[in-house]
């Protein structure tokens, strides 16, 4: 197969991984940067051009799409679908998995469990949204923030109200949502591929952080998880339209929550932690689902 892997940066350990388990089972990779795609947006011939190339031929593409590029990249994406090329995830459900507050509404009328979680607009609602949500120590997180940035933990009834101010004082979108301390810092995340979780880690905060995110220093390392925990993690990967998904779940003392679901999920930390060659059971995936003939394709249902 033709794959198209738009992804801004090559030497990511993520976007090398592809091409070399591309490369390994005999398929064509293309690393092709996402703003560099313009598109011709017509009725009967679209299509996209890069580097003065049209691009043409791909079988598949698989987006890896930076939050800073979402509307951009997902348009790119959509280009591609109306061309009749298979995309790994939808522009659709990058855009909504993107979207947190969207996420957890969609999750929520699916009936997955999720933290407590508030949002408002108003200051003279803050003491509210507070008790909403169990009351402090709360997390206050950015809508648009990823990788921890833009996540608090306010630990006081006080602290949570000048949190919240300041950030609305700012006209940031914010969520509100209870703390699982029980938790102890540490989260699980699923990597789902094709309705099936392929490997899991548990990623643990580092001493005097509650942040888990291995970008925060957070240590991972493999872990069971439970039958309750993998359906929960193929359901909210389902449920959001996601082929592949990293499903991140917490550990409350009321049984698995998601606490959030990211549609570019990286495999550095997956692959390492667990051995696994995450990247071949993407191709693999791709290979039962797309059939090729004269560079030509059609999604197997």
């Amino acid at each position: 197969m033709k794959i198209a892997i738009l992804s801004r940066k090559p030497d990511l350990y993520s976007t090398r991984r592809l091409v070399e388990a591309a490369l390994i089972r005999g398929h064509e990779p293309h690393v092709i940067d996402t703003l560099r795609c313009y598109m011709n947006i017509s009725t009967a011939t679209p299509s996209i051009h890069y580097q003065g190339l049209d691009l043409t031929g791909f079988n598949a593409v698989i987006p890896r799409i930076g939050a800073s590029i979402t509307i951009y990249g997902a348009a790119v994406v959509r280009q591609f679908e109306r061309m009749g090329i298979y995309s790994l995830n939808s522009a659709d459900s990058i855009t909504l998995a993107r979207d947190k507050l969207h996420t957890l509404q969609v999750l929520a009328e699916a009936g997955l469990p999720l933290p407590r979680t508030g949002f408002a607009d108003a200051q003279e609602d803050i003491a509210d949204l507070i008790t909403l949500v169990g009351g402090a120590p709360l997390i206050v997180k950015l809508l648009e923030g990823t990788q921890g940035i833009g996540v608090v933990l306010a630990e006081s009834h006080q602290s949570a109200t000048s949190v919240i101010e300041a950030f609305y004082g700012l006209r940031a979108n914010i969520l509100v949502q209870e703390f699982i301390e029980e938790a102890e810092g540490a989260d699980i995340r699923c990597f789902v591929i094709g309705g099936r979780v392929i490997a899991s880690m548990k990623r643990q905060a580092r001493v005097g952080e509650f942040r888990s995110n291995l970008h925060r220093g957070g240590i991972a390392t493999p872990v069971r998880i439970s039958k309750m925990e993998r359906a929960l993690a193929v359901k909210a990967a389902r449920v959001l339209g996601l082929s592949v998904a990293g499903v991140d779940l917490l550990r409350s003392r009321h049984g698995p929550i998601v606490m959030e679901v990211n549609a570019s999920p990286g495999l550095e930390g997956i692959e390492t932690a667990t051995g696994k060659d995450i990247a071949g059971a993407i191709f693999d995936y791709l290979a039962r689902k797309v059939t090729v003939n004269k560079s030509q394709f059609s999604p197997v249902p």
